[in-house]
């Protein structure tokens, strides 16, 4: 059974950082890309950063080069590394995936809260 667990959301004053993680059970490898995506207060969920099965990687204009997506495969776990973070980073991020078999997963959010 496919499923994607984040982890590691949290409160960070402006300027912190955060890492998210998002654990693929069924094995990350079964993913064509894999995406972090974001949803604030009141507005639709976008897209912020995402990575294909070989790497090649994309990032919304807001988040270049202070956000990072990686993937390990043998750990099956998704990461996005959040640095320079700003109070309109706060959102519930949602991790998801690409299947092979055509269908796309969801994880359940995580909450990440930049404020001081």
């Amino acid at each position: 059974q496919v499923q994607l667990v984040e982890s590691g959301g949290g409160l960070v004053q402006p300027g912190g950082s955060l890492r998210l993680s998002c654990a693929a059970s069924g094995g990350i490898f079964s993913f064509v890309a894999m995406n972090w995506y974001r949803q604030a207060p009141g507005k639709q969920r976008d897209l912020v950063a995402a990575i294909t099965s070989v790497g090649v990687t994309y990032y919304v204009d807001s988040v270049k080069g202070r956000f990072t997506i990686s993937r390990d495969n043998a750990r099956n776990t998704l990461y996005l590394q959040m640095n320079s973070l700003k109070p309109e980073d706060t959102a519930v991020y949602y991790c998801n995936g690409n299947h092979h078999n055509g269908y796309d997963y969801w994880g359940q959010g995580t909450q990440v809260t930049v404020s001081s």
